[in-house]
């Protein structure tokens, strides 16, 4: 048997685990908790936007905040994380003009060494809002827009299934050619690594947690000594997930239906940037990890449309065989996110071209690393960024 037959063939043995293997992690069902019933009293909720020049997104995402129909008691903080485009000022204005919850802007001033930008603006919002003693924290990015009914929806999971994190990864915009075919992935290969259903067992196989929408528990955070504990985190979710569970906690995560993130990324270059601005703190900046993840997503990806088309002009009928076979399962587990995004299934068979591009992503990750330049975002570069610990 030829060498381009045994690729093909070990791309498909690769392909039969992950689809059964894995967690099941292409099926899109890890949706928020049914309710068991309303709390008899709704605990108190303090809301923790952390805002860096955010005035674009703002008047979307901040009024849905404010408007949450939360029986309990509720309110908002947003940290202007030394914004240079009036968001602070901005939040103020839409808060007297929307009413609704309570608000309140700080700004904590710029980060102390060893302090990301964002894990430094909740440490602030985090401990004005212990000062009022709540329950729980909904820490939310300010491109995010939730539902009304998102906040109660949130607290009624958390209590009623003893969750100490509770998290939705918010719908992405899916609007532009890029953003069609590389949001959906972007979700699709998150789900790879973190299977949520292995995040959400109660013996976990996996930790994570998704950081545009995160109600935690107070007590929980305290115990876990948050943000503290993960002051230098570039994956800061993922990292937050993994402090919970260090501390006892108990996480869920599934994929949202009333929250959605606001924010565009119109252009290959915006979602570029996206994408390699932490991919390699993910590998922990271990040149053997990148490698290996080369390897494999060329495996994975890569290998099976190749050897289907080097072996139909080859005359390897062997080859073609088990490298369309695993495309064509590679195609089919795409095909749940892809309905999850309201996309077409005829972006299925193009999922080898969006990991072509996910590749370039992470090599050009580690080279701006190596250069000095780390990871880069609104102004701010971490140039040796610590990567997620473990759980």
């Amino acid at each position: 048997m030829s060498t381009l037959a045994w690729i093909a063939i070990a791309a498909l043995a690769v392909w039969g685990w992950l689809l059964l293997g894995q967690g099941f992690f292409w099926r899109t069902d890890q949706r928020l908790p049914a309710p068991v019933g309303a709390p008899e009293r709704w605990p108190a909720v303090v809301v923790v936007v952390p805002a860096r020049d955010e005035a674009e997104v703002l008047p979307l995402s901040l009024p849905s905040l404010l408007a949450q129909d939360y029986p309990g008691p509720a309110e908002v903080i947003l940290v202007d994380d030394g914004s240079t485009d009036g968001t602070g000022r901005l939040a103020g204005e839409l808060a007297r003009r929307h009413g609704g919850l309570p608000l309140t802007v700080v700004r904590p001033g710029e980060p102390e060494p060893g302090w990301t930008g964002k894990l430094w603006a909740l440490r602030h919002g985090m401990a004005l809002a212990r000062a009022r003693e709540p329950a729980f924290l909904l820490l939310t990015d300010a491109d995010i827009a939730h539902e009304p009914d998102s906040l109660r929806l949130l607290v009624m999971a958390a209590t009623g299934h003893r969750l100490d994190l509770v998290s939705q990864m918010a719908r992405l915009r899916v609007a532009s050619g890029w953003e069609r075919l590389i949001v959906p992935a972007f979700v699709y290969f998150f789900c790879q690594l973190y299977p949520f259903r292995w995040v959400n067992r109660r013996r976990p196989l996996a930790t994570a947690a998704a950081g545009g929408c995160v109600l935690l528990r107070a007590e929980t955070a305290e115990r876990a000594r948050v943000p503290e504990a993960i002051r230098q985190a570039v994956i800061d979710d993922v990292s937050l997930a993994r402090a919970v569970r260090r501390a006892g906690g108990r996480v869920w995560l599934g994929l949202a239906d009333r929250v959605d993130s606001i924010r565009p990324y119109p252009r290959l270059h915006d979602l570029w940037r996206m994408v390699s601005r932490s991919a390699y703190a993910q590998l922990r900046h271990s040149p053997l990890l990148l490698a290996g993840t080369v390897a494999g997503l060329a495996l994975v990806y890569l290998a099976p449309p190749v050897t289907l088309v080097a072996g139909l002009l080859a005359g390897d009928g062997r080859a073609a065989w088990a490298g369309g076979l695993a495309w064509a399962v590679m195609a089919f587990t795409y095909l749940p996110m892809l309905r999850y995004y309201r996309q077409s299934p005829w972006l299925a068979p193009l999922l080898p071209f969006t990991a072509l591009l996910y590749l370039l992503m992470t090599v050009d990750s580690a080279r701006r690393h190596h250069q000095g330049r780390g990871a880069a975002w609104k102004g701010r570069t971490y140039a040796r960024p610590e990567a997620a610990p473990d759980r």
